[in-house]
């Protein structure tokens, strides 16, 4: 059985800016090219998993996500192949849900499509749905200190079963 890791994008690969739309505005969170390099080299697959509100909101299009991941893909360096698969979960908060996290769907899908293992299977976010869809799919959650919360806050709310690293790069290390 493969090994895999989820990463949510906003806040945990690249700067969280509410509802981006424009790829001029992507910008990398350090080290984070390193660690996704290092993640494949110890054999990883690499799923990215987003909620994108703003889709379900009208304030921009699934173009201008697929856009934004471009530019963030130019901007690793690390070619368009990084990710096995990509889900853009397009929902508002207030619509019906199908991939919006913290619903585990993605991730039971690409578990049972790739044959990864659960044990060997993490979800890294910077918000507590990102945690709670990892937990939902019986894998390993990790906090990053990266986007909506740092470590003081993050310590007040951390759930239940998930772990806190100061940002990708340092969970990656522990991982090698």
């Amino acid at each position: 059985m493969k090994k895999a890791l989820f990463l949510d994008r906003d806040g945990t690969l690249i700067l969280d800016k509410d509802y981006l739309s424009d790829p001029e505005g992507v910008e990398l969170i350090p080290n984070v090219t390193e660690a996704l390099k290092t993640a494949r080299d110890l054999g990883y697959l690499l799923f990215l998993f987003t909620n994108q509100s703003g889709i379900g909101r009208g304030y921009h299009t699934l173009e201008d996500a697929q856009a934004c991941n471009r530019r963030m893909f130019d901007l690793l360096g690390l070619g368009d192949e990084l990710f096995t698969d990509i889900c853009i979960a397009p929902e508002s908060p207030d619509q019906i849900s199908a991939y919006r996290k913290p619903s585990p769907r993605f991730i039971l899908e690409m578990r049972a499509k790739y044959s990864l293992d659960p044990q060997q299977c993490w979800m890294v976010g910077d918000r507590e749905s990102d945690l709670e869809a990892g937990l939902n799919a019986n894998i390993h959650s990790i906090a990053v200190c990266t986007g909506k919360y740092d470590k003081t806050a993050w310590q007040k709310i951390l759930p239940k079963g998930a772990t806190l690293h100061e940002d990708f790069g340092t969970f990656v290390q522990m991982l090698a």
